[in-house]
C-alpha cells in the first residue's frame, strides 16, 4: 500500500539485520519482554503463577527446543521425526510401554506439546485437530445445570458451540461485555464453571483485563475456570496463564502454523489436576493432532517470532495510514484505542489484525473486492494478507 509520507516507507532489508540479530524487529509498542502482571490487591497474588526465568529472548525460545523436554531419538535427528504410526509394539503382554496407540499419545505430538508448554508458560500443553476442537474439549468440563460466562463479541464458531450447549445440554450461557468487570460480577454464582475471554476480540478488537477478571472470578467462585482464547496474540506476544487464567487455547491454524496448510488447536493448562481432566477428554474423544500435522505445526512455531514481528510492523503502519485518512480504525497499537494502555500492560505488542469502518456497506464491499495484495478469505495469521 502506498502511503502519504516518508515515515511509512519500508526500510531496505539490510536495515533490519541488526535488529533481527538481537531477536526482535523493533516497533513503537515493544519495550522489552513480557509485562509483569499486577494484581489488583496483595491478597489475590496466589491466583498468579510466578513467571519462569527465561533463558533466552522470546524469539529464541520459539526456535530452541530444550534438550530435556524433547523426545528421545536414538539417531539424534535435528528435526523431530514423524512417527506416522497408529500402534506401537510392546515388549510384554502384561506391560504397556510409554506409547501404545497414537490416539493416546505419539512421540511427535509429545515433542510439539512440550515445546508449546514452554512457550505458553503452561504446566502441560495439548495439540488437537482444530481450534474448535480445543474449545469443545474445554467445554466438556462443564456439567448440565452449570453456567458459562462469555463475551458479547466472539468468534462465530465459539458462538455456534455455546448456542448448542445452551440449547441441548442444559447449560446456561451469559454473554456480557468482558471489557467491564462490573458487567461480569453480577453473573458470577456457585454455578459458574467457565469464564471465557477473547482478548483482543475479533472483529471489534475489545480488550479484557485478564488479571483483574481472573482475580475476581477466583475470589468469588473458587471452582470456576478462567479460559482465554489467545489466538489473536499467540504466546509470542501474550501469556494469559501468567496473568491469572487457568486455561489458554489457540487456533494453531493461524499464527502458530503461519501458512494455512494445516488445521490444529492448542490447549495450555496451568495446573496438573486440571490438565489430567483435559487429557482424559482428548484421549476419550480421539481429537489429538495427527503426527504429520504435529510436524508441520512444530515447523511453523519455529518461525513465529520472525513472522509476527514483520506482520505486526506492517499492521502498525497500515493502521496509522488508515486513521490518517479519517477512517475509524480498531487496533490496540493505536493510542486512539480506548484500551491502548491496558493492552500494553497485557502484551508485548498489538498483533497483526485490525478492523476499520467506512460508514457504508457498499463502500466496504468495494474496498474488499478491489484489494489485490489482500485475499478475500476467512481466518488470519498466515504469511499472506487477508481481508473480509
Amino acid at each position: 500500500m502506498h502511503t502519504h509520507n516518508q515515515q511509512h516507507t519500508l526500510p531496505p532489508p539490510t536495515e533490519d539485520i541488526p535488529e533481527l540479530a538481537n531477536g526482535v524487529t523493533k516497533t513503537p509498542f515493544f519495550e522489552g519482554e513480557y509485562p509483569t502482571p499486577q494484581p489488583s490487591s496483595s491478597s489475590l497474588c496466589d491466583s498468579l503463577i510466578t513467571p519462569p526465568v527465561s533463558k533466552y529472548r522470546a524469539a529464541t525460545e520459539c526456535v530452541f527446543v530444550e534438550p530435556e523436554s524433547g523426545i528421545r531419538d536414538v539417531y539424534n535427528a535435528s528435526s523431530v521425526p514423524i512417527y506416522q504410526t497408529a500402534t506401537f509394539k510392546q515388549s510384554a503382554a502384561s506391560e504397556m510401554g510409554e506409547y501404545d496407540y497414537t490416539r493416546s499419545g505419539n512421540p511427535t505430538r509429545t515433542h510439539l506439546e512440550a515445546h508449546l508448554a514452554k512457550l505458553m508458560s503452561a504446566k502441560r500443553a495439548f495439540a488437537v485437530s482444530s481450534g474448535m476442537s480445543a474449545l469443545d474439549v474445554i467445554c466438556r468440563l462443564v456439567n448440565s445445570g452449570e453456567e458459562i460466562i462469555a463475551g458479547d463479541d466472539l468468534y462465530g464458531g465459539t458462538n455456534r458451540l455455546l448456542t448448542f450447549l445452551r440449547t441441548h445440554n442444559n447449560i446456561t450461557v451469559h454473554h456480557v461485555d468482558t471489557t467491564s468487570l462490573a458487567a461480569i460480577k453480577p453473573r458470577l454464582s456457585p454455578k459458574t464453571r467457565l469464564v471465557i475471554l477473547e482478548t483482543p476480540t475479533n472483529p471489534l478488537i475489545k480488550i479484557a483485563d485478564v488479571t483483574s477478571i481472573s482475580n475476581t472470578v477466583h475470589e468469588q467462585c473458587p471452582d470456576a475456570i478462567v479460559v482465554v482464547d489467545n489466538t489473536m496474540m499467540s504466546p509470542y506476544l501474550q501469556k494469559p496463564l501468567l496473568q491469572g487464567a487457568d486455561i489458554v487455547y489457540h487456533s494453531g491454524t493461524k499464527y502458530l502454523s503461519g501458512h494455512h496448510d494445516l488445521m490444529a488447536g492448542v490447549i495450555g493448562v496451568k495446573e496438573e489436576t486440571l490438565a489430567a481432566k483435559v487429557y482424559f477428554m482428548i484421549n476419550a474423544t480421539g481429537c489429538g493432532l495427527a503426527p504429520f500435522d504435529c510436524f508441520l505445526l512444530m515447523r511453523g512455531v519455529k518461525t513465529l517470532a520472525l513472522r509476527m514481528d514483520r506482520q505486526q510492523a506492517n499492521a502498525i503502519r497500515i493502521a496509522e495510514y488508515l486513521e490518517s485518512k479519517g477512517l475509524k480504525v480498531r487496533y490496540p497499537g493505536l493510542k486512539s484505542h480506548p484500551h491502548y494502555e491496558l493492552h500494553r500492560r497485557l502484551a508485548r505488542g498489538p498483533g497483526a489484525v485490525l478492523s476499520f469502518e467506512t460508514g457504508d456497506i457498499e463502500k466496504s464491499r468495494k474496498v474488499v473486492e478491489a484489494a489485490r495484495l489482500w485475499t478475500i478469505s476467512v481466518s488470519f495469521g498466515c504469511i499472506n494478507s487477508l481481508i473480509r
